[in-house]
């Protein structure tokens, strides 16, 4: 009975709900890899372009040629665009006036159309506006077209997602299909701008399908830069999600987040996509992680836009761990069900046994007194030879009932070494520790060697190897109760004043300190007595951690509180 008792609490621990995920096989594995290792090693991708960048203000510091700092000024502009529109933004006003100085209406013509640019991608839109409506398409020369409608497509887009009203959405939409026609038109047919812009067209027509095709066609068919991948594979993860495409989907965005790093870029909106459905699919460290890169860039690259589009994104973030805390939640309480039913199986089986107990100490009595009977029998053994036969049979019976009890006992026994094995090993250590302490002792009492064992007595090492035990296991048990303390509690300190353990998995006297007010120790007395310090210490101790606090130094023991706790 017992046997099938535990059985069926195993059952209901394999039927209980798990936490791990299931590891799958697919090429977006080795892409999200591929990710991580191009972030780890971003700092190099944007050295290389500051690289870049600082050739070409060496080179408009070294020249006096107007031209050759119009077309420098130019590059700069280009390469801080996306990187740092502060920058992009001055060296734009500085080529507008070595365009002025030289006196060419078309150079300052592209100078200005260069700030309109930058100043769409801070959200400025008036100025960028401002700035268009004194350009008129008709009047630029062939090549800057593309530049204009590119311009004009991308700023009444941004007016058509952010416009307060819905008329001025409507015609900042319907402008901004008219602008990618023209587009479309001035561009050279096969040319990568070409391209995107019909796919975009496809897209926002609903053709998903077809703008797919001509995407994928074109990528297939040339070498592209980081750069150029990066938006090719935006294009295409748009299609794939309005088709429904989630893998495929969810791999463009990959790849135009891995080529957006390795372009050393900061704005960018790939990576932005790809944390939100990683939320969503609940892979939170990840999101957590992307989402923060995404916003630092942001920030650096001081694209207003962008940070706006993250800003709204919080919502959805929110809403989805809100989700994903009940779903852990609702594990959680299956988990407790199986505990509790497995805990009453035990304490059935537990009844059942003490019962088991009792069965055999009455075999054993009534084996006890068959035995007496036979020995006052053996002298009447002729007349009382069937009885006697009676008797064996009994006793037969007796010890089979003895042998089942027996094997009960053995099991119990053993399941009794895996409950108090573990207990029993420490307290073994121990007992062994202080014999062996005690011997030692006595052997140099009776060789005489009193000042030997008044030199052990005065020694500390056994006790601070003890302690340092003893606070190891208190480190081990109190990080498994709160993992994430060490990085919670440096983040109520000043920057650069966080406090770190010389290893990994333990504490130092200041995080002990706090991790004892965590679990509701605050006297400093009771905690210099845990600690083996004075309490003039310990008072020093906090008083110096305090003075690191972020915001209210006297505020710090309730914030350290509330580590670990979910709101």
């Amino acid at each position: 009975m017992f046997r099938h008792l535990l059985i069926i609490a195993l059952t209901l621990f394999s039927i209980a709900p798990s936490y791990g995920s299931i590891r799958r096989d697919s090429p977006i594995d080795s892409l999200m890899n591929q990710l991580d290792t191009v972030i780890a090693n971003r700092e190099f991708y944007i050295s290389a372009r500051e690289e870049k960048i600082e050739a070409f203000k060496c080179q408009l510091a070294s020249t006096s040629d107007d031209s050759i700092r119009y077309e420098t000024a130019g590059r700069l502009v280009e390469l801080y665009n996306p990187f740092n529109t502060d920058s992009a933004y001055r060296y734009s006003k500085l080529r507008e006036e070595v365009a002025r100085k030289i006196g060419n209406p078309v150079y300052i013509t592209t100078a200005r159309m260069n700030q309109a640019s930058v100043l769409n991608a801070v959200g400025m839109y008036e100025e960028s506006v401002e700035i268009m409506r004194d350009i008129t398409a008709g009047d630029l020369p062939d090549y800057l077209k593309p530049f204009y409608f590119h311009i004009r497509r991308t700023l009444h887009g941004h007016l058509a997602d952010y416009s307060a009203f819905r008329q001025q959405r409507e015609e900042n939409r319907i402008l901004t299909q008219a602008y990618r026609d023209s587009l479309i038109s001035v561009n050279e047919p096969g040319s990568l701008a070409h391209i995107i812009s019909m796919a975009d067209r496809l897209n926002e027509a609903g053709e998903y399908a077809e703008g797919l095709s001509v995407m994928e066609e074109y990528m297939h068919s040339h070498d592209l830069s980081d750069h150029d991948k990066a938006i090719c594979a935006w294009t295409l993860a748009e299609s794939y999600r309005n088709l429904g495409y989630t893998e495929k989907h969810k791999e463009q965005l990959l790849i135009s987040s891995i080529s957006d790093m390795k372009a050393a870029v900061r704005e960018y909106v790939s990576l932005r996509e790809l944390a939100l459905l990683l939320y969503q699919e609940g892979d939170l460290e990840r999101a957590y992680q992307f989402m923060n890169i995404a916003i630092d860039d942001a920030s650096k690259c001081n694209a207003r836009v962008r940070i706006i589009q993250l800003n709204s994104s919080y919502q959805d973030i929110a809403a989805i761990y809100v989700k994903t805390v009940k779903e852990q939640k609702r594990n959680l309480l299956w988990a407790l069900v199986a505990i509790t039913v497995l805990t009453l199986f035990l304490a059935i089986a537990l009844i059942y046994m003490r019962k088991q107990m009792k069965v055999i100490a009455s075999s054993r009595h009534d084996l006890a007194e068959a035995n007496t009977r036979l020995n006052n029998l053996n002298s009447e053994l002729k007349e009382l030879n069937s009885e006697l036969h009676s008797l064996n049979s009994e006793l037969k019976d007796s010890n089979a009932r003895l042998s089942d009890a027996n094997k009960e006992i053995v099991e119990n026994s053993r399941l009794k070494e895996v409950y108090i094995g573990n207990y029993m090993e420490q307290c073994q250590a121990y007992i062994e520790k202080l014999d062996s302490y005690r011997k030692s002792l006595s052997k140099l009492m009776a060789a005489g060697k009193r000042d030997e064992v008044k030199e052990i007595l005065k020694t500390t090492a056994i006790t601070d190897e003890e302690l340092k035990d003893f606070y190891d296991t208190f480190d081990k048990t109190f990080l498994s109760l709160f993992p994430t303390f060490v990085d919670d509690f440096n983040k109520l300190l000043i920057p650069g004043e966080e406090i770190v353990p010389k290893k990994e998995k333990t504490l130092n006297t200041e995080l002990r300190i706090y991790a004892l007010i965590r679990l509701g120790i605050t006297d400093s007395d009771k905690i210099a007595k845990f600690l083996r310090y004075s309490v003039t210490t310990i008072y020093n101790y906090r008083t110096k951690t305090r003075n690191k606090a972020v915001g209210d130094r006297n505020m710090l023991d309730k914030e350290v509180m509330k580590i670990g706790v979910i709101d």
